[in-house]
């Protein structure tokens, strides 16, 4: 048996940091003390304890001393029913209760940062307001130049000083304008082309020859639908109260179309002819026999659009018959030539490409299924299950990276899928980036469907491929001298390569990815890439792209811009000055400034969730959504 220990179990807990021994003396010493402390201790809390007890007494003394609440004090208002006793005891309840909590206030820094935050977001969009009118002015600039020296023609040359017919003679200009001038809330524009539109449009069908179906249809039929449903018409937004009324543009539209509809019955099959003449009703196809499979695909937003207010379906009959036979076609992969026999109803050639000829078939496929709403008509879902695979066949087939530096690209297979590879990518293809973005999404934004978890693995594969296609299209314009993009560009590659034709900005990265061939460098002042940027705008929130719209925005302005009024396209991008081509296209009022002006303005502002742009940039209202204002 161990001998007992020198120490009370007390000394373990004085110093817990250690065990150690103490000695015997240690031991009684550290007793004694402990005991006169414990005197010491017990004189003086008696005196505490005292002294508290009076503060007590005091404190309840002058509670049962103060005045009743005041009764028109709210709901703590005193019952004068209750006893005096009751009444103290509340007041003591109240002396005893915890202070209500005050909402934690910022600190001198948090302050700062919040207000600054505010200032940032005020200066953003008061930035973004002033480079708005900036593009509003820019328009005012176009239209007095074709007002002064062209009005009622297809176009301007505004070098020239006249107009000229390329599109029939329906007066082009002024009906692809105004939708636009509506949108910019330019009232006077509005009031001049409607007047136009109300006093003559009626009169040229009447009496006007051979017109393309297509262009007509884009420009001039999607022009009046917009203007009727922006004005107003159809229980519309009714954004001007300037111009006709709003049937004018409708029964003007219903004149015209009536008129194109015979493209559709002459045909032997349901692909129409590709012209019309007006003023007869006949229709035969162009000097080929062949139609483009864009334009025969790129009918159906307006043609049901028009059935929907007219309350006639033939137009969406005629026009839906066309996409449900290509439905029964072979395809490569969802992709499909860029040529169409109306006499046989097949596919004509092997060249696939999504540049001109070919363009808008894909991006109908997704807009008119969105049209309709999305989803809701069972019997138009084999549209976006078109479009679905067609953009699986642009991902296996036609995307490739550039070198040295990788930028993505969509290239053309003209000899079909078994045939050579071609590294070239028109500006046309630049709608591209922002119908990937829309099918994805639906127009919502990206922040939204993510959280909502709307998004499948296919969808975001499209958003990162528009995103990195939109980049490719904005370097386009970088690369040149002028800052303007060429109508066709090229792209070096392991297995094509051409020296000598860069774009001019040797301080661009891409200086070596990019060949502009000199029968390509020419820019028509198209609207595709600043079409992207808006949707990638509204659909992502990152401001860079409306960084990269008014960068371009910018160019024109230096290099297009005529000074007695209007802009010209230009010949060649690549050298400074840069020669002139004279010509301002319609779509440059009808797309390239309105898409600018939505790429710098609030989201609310013809929302993506509520409309669809046809491919002249008209917006059209979806069906079942609200859109009046």
């Amino acid at each position: 048996m161990s001998n007992p220990l020198p120490y009370s179990m007390k000394d373990v807990h004085y110093d817990n940091a250690k065990f150690r021994h103490r000695s015997y003396s240690k031991v009684i010493n550290q007793a004694l003390l402990t005991r006169k402390m414990n005197r010491d201790c017990l004189s003086c809390s008696t005196w505490k304890f005292l002294l508290l007890v009076l503060i007590f007494g005091l404190g309840c003394l002058m509670l049962t001393r103060t005045s009743a609440v005041p009764s028109g004090s709210g709901g703590l208002a005193k019952d004068h029913s209750t006893d005096n006793n009751d009444d103290s005891g509340v007041r003591f309840n109240r002396f005893l209760r915890r202070a209500p909590r005050l909402p934690p206030r910022l600190s001198p820094d948090e302050k700062g940062a919040h207000s600054g935050l505010n200032r940032d977001h005020i200066n953003s969009r008061s930035k973004w307001m002033g480079r708005q009118q900036n593009v509003k002015d820019a328009f005012v600039h176009a239209w007095s130049g074709y007002k002064k020296y062209a009005m009622g023609s297809d176009e301007l040359m505004p070098l020239s000083h006249h107009g000229v017919d390329g599109l029939g003679g329906l007066g082009a200009t002024v009906v692809d304008a105004l939708d636009t001038s509506i949108i910019m809330g330019l009232d006077d524009i509005v009031a001049e082309a409607g007047s136009w539109v109300e006093g003559h449009l009626s009169e040229k069908i009447s009496q006007k020859g051979q017109v393309n179906v297509f262009e007509t249809t884009i420009r001039v039929v999607g022009g009046l639908l917009s203007a009727y449903h922006l004005s107003g018409g159809g229980g519309g937004m009714r954004l001007t109260n300037k111009g006709p009324k709003p049937v004018v543009y409708l029964e003007t539209a219903r004149n015209l179309t009536d008129r194109l509809l015979s493209a559709f019955t002459s045909s032997p099959t349901p692909i129409p002819y590709s012209d019309v003449v007006l003023r007869d009703s006949s229709a035969h196809p162009a000097p080929d026999g062949l139609s483009s499979t864009s334009e025969v695909s790129t009918l159906q937003l307006e043609f049901n659009y028009l059935s929907m207010i007219s309350g006639d379906k033939k137009y969406s009959v005629e026009a839906m018959n066309v996409l449900e036979h290509i439905k029964t076609l072979p395809k490569e992969q969802g992709l499909v030539p860029i040529y169409i026999s109306p006499q046989s109803g097949e596919f004509s050639g092997e060249n696939i490409r999504l540049g001109s000829r070919g363009d808008s078939y894909y991006e109908y496929l997704l807009k008119v299924w969105l049209q309709q709403g999305a989803g809701h008509d069972g019997n138009l879902s084999y549209l976006f299950d078109m479009y679905t695979e067609a953009m699986k066949g642009v991902r296996n087939l036609l995307v490739k990276k550039s070198v040295p530096n990788g930028l993505v690209f969509v290239g053309e297979l003209p000899y079909g899928p078994k045939g050579a590879f071609s590294p070239k990518m028109d500006h046309l293809v630049c709608f591209l980036p922002g119908t990937l973005a829309l099918g994805a999404t639906r127009g919502m934004t990206k922040e939204r469907a993510i959280k909502e978890n709307l998004l499948t693995f296919e969808d975001l594969e499209n958003l990162k491929l528009a995103e990195e296609l939109t980049h490719t299209c904005f370097e386009m314009y970088a690369v040149t001298s002028t800052g303007l993009a060429p109508e066709i560009a090229y792209f070096h590659t392991q297995d094509f390569s051409e020296d000598g034709h860069d774009g001019g900005n040797k301080s661009s990265k891409y200086v070596n990815d990019i060949i502009i061939k000199p029968l390509d460098r020419h820019n028509l002042l198209r609207p595709e890439t600043v079409e992207s940027l808006f949707v990638l705008y509204r659909i992502t929130e990152d401001p860079k792209y409306r960084e990269w719209g008014w960068q371009i925005f910018e160019a024109f302005e230096r290099y297009t811009k005529v000074e007695s009024g209007g802009y010209t396209s230009l010949d060649d991008v690549t050298t400074i000055p840069p020669h002139r081509r004279d010509k301002m296209e319609t779509f440059f009022l009808g797309e390239t400034l309105k898409y600018l002006y939505l790429l710098f303005s609030d989201a609310d502002l013809i929302p993506l969730d509520k409309f669809v742009f046809n491919t002249e940039a008209h917006p059209i209202p979806i069906k079942g959504a609200r859109t009046s204002s």
